[in-house]
């Protein structure tokens, strides 16, 4: 996955979006933060992981999948916001053992560590807990990839319709 090139993308719609709102980015933390935490929960919700009461099964795949995008939208425009979307490497993450449950747990940890410790480490941390939960969701680089690039566009036409 190139994630300079879905930096860049990102880049460009948060400068849409910051122009065509009168926004100031750094005023804007907070509100993606929020963002990103809902956006997990709804991820949390169309895969149904949690809810053990119930005998209905997870939503289609592509769906599970445009709501995991959704949430790297968000954590792609914080990197930009700590000016690291320019020259910022990631490694791959190894697989993890745990249950789709405890991914998730763990990365809503993740983002409340970064969201009261605002720091470059604890922000690399909370992306490579997002990769490890596509992986644990059993996507791959390619799924994600072009499926935030299809997201990106309907981004960028919902602007251009005033959304």
């Amino acid at each position: 996955m190139d994630l300079l090139h879905l930096f860049k993308l990102q880049r460009e719609l948060d400068e849409r979006i910051l122009r065509e709102h009168n926004l100031e980015p750094k005023k804007l933390l907070k509100e993606k933060m929020l963002a990103l935490l809902v956006e997990v929960g709804e991820l949390a919700n169309e895969t149904r992981c949690f809810k053990y009461w119930s005998n209905k099964p997870s939503s289609e795949r592509q769906v599970v999948l445009e709501e995991y995008v959704d949430g790297l939208h968000f954590i792609l425009s914080i990197g930009i916001d700590l000016g690291i979307d320019k020259n910022f490497l990631f490694y791959k993450c190894a697989q993890t053992t745990k249950t789709t449950v405890e991914v998730f747990l763990d990365v809503y940890t993740k983002i409340n560590r970064f969201r009261e410790q605002p720091s470059i480490t604890n922000y690399i941390e909370m992306f490579t807990g997002y990769l490890r939960l596509g992986q644990a969701l059993n996507f791959t680089e390619s799924d994600i990839e072009g499926a935030y690039l299809a997201k990106n566009e309907v981004n960028h036409a919902r602007q251009t319709q005033g959304y």
